[in-house]
């Protein structure tokens, strides 16, 4: 009896392949973000599009806060068309992150999502920047308002 993992049969490796290539023209991870920043690899912009409140609380070092409703032409018209956007939410619960990088791509800019946002910057150890960069530490909790 196959296990349930085998039961659905895997992808033939093409398959797979340009499954998972595709994957990574959407998606990066935190900790390709931090070494990046630690590199001075600063070749895109990386974006908070959670509300003001919680960008001020705690965010990733580096990161500008436009929160995903305020994403419009008018108010991306200060970067270049061939700028790249790194964006995050608060974490894997939220499609805050979705829901900005539907409207970069809509208005022509390139787009990745940091898989994990904010919690999964916490969970490779990583120190957020603002007034409380600690969050897990007093349980405090703020809407990501996005």
């Amino acid at each position: 009896m196959p296990s349930l993992v085998s039961e659905t049969p895997a992808a033939e490796p093409a398959a797979a392949l340009a499954h998972f290539s595709s994957r990574l023209r959407f998606e990066t991870d935190c900790s390709d973000v931090f070494h990046s920043q630690q590199g001075g690899e600063l070749d895109y912009v990386l974006v908070d599009v959670r509300g003001n409140q919680a960008f001020d609380a705690g965010h990733v070092p580096g990161a500008i806060n436009i929160p995903s409703r305020q994403i419009s032409a008018e108010r991306m018209a200060e970067f270049a068309a061939d700028t790249l956007f790194v964006v995050y939410c608060a974490g894997p619960h939220c499609n805050g992150v979705h829901r900005a990088a539907v409207r970069l791509a809509a208005l022509g800019y390139a787009v990745k999502e940091m898989l994990g946002g904010v919690t999964g910057w916490l969970d490779e150890g990583l120190v957020l920047q603002g007034s409380n960069p600690s969050p897990r530490a007093d349980h405090t909790a703020i809407s990501c308002a996005c």
